[in-house]
């Protein structure tokens, strides 16, 4: 018998975790929701899981988490989305409280994309899949 997907953690929040333990990242707001106030010109990386798939046989989560990586400048949120890419790439192997990370593949990122809702933005998005097991 496989665990229902209802068992699994929140993905969204365990990633904000591991983004925010990154000294990298010191500065920028890291969050799911942007933050009252926001107007898209600010440091942050915005963690929103996209889908993904359950492999139920597996016992594992395979999320697509999207990063939606703002700054003061386009160079600047250049290299924010870059850190927060090379820190979730750098869980592979890891465990995470009772999660373990036995993958992370990037699918799609960091890539130039305008954001319509917040005119002076500078914006890149990264789509990241993470395959995680919970022990």
């Amino acid at each position: 018998m496989t665990t229902p997907p209802s068992a699994f953690p929140d993905v969204e929040k365990l990633v904000v975790d591991v983004l925010k333990a990154d000294p990298a990242l010191a500065g920028a707001t890291i969050a799911v929701n942007a933050p009252a106030g926001f107007d898209g010109t600010q440091s942050a990386v915005l963690v929103n899981r996209r889908g993904g798939a359950w492999i139920g046989d597996q016992h594992v989560d395979m999320p697509l988490i999207e990063f939606e990586v703002y700054g003061p400048t386009k160079n600047a949120a250049h290299v924010l989305a870059n850190a927060a890419r090379r820190s979730l790439l750098a869980t592979i192997g890891k465990q995470i409280g009772t999660n373990f990370i036995s993958d992370v593949e990037e699918q799609d990122g960091p890539r130039w994309l305008p954001d319509y809702l917040y005119r002076g933005a500078n914006r890149y998005l990264c789509v990241i899949r993470l395959s995680v097991s919970v022990f």
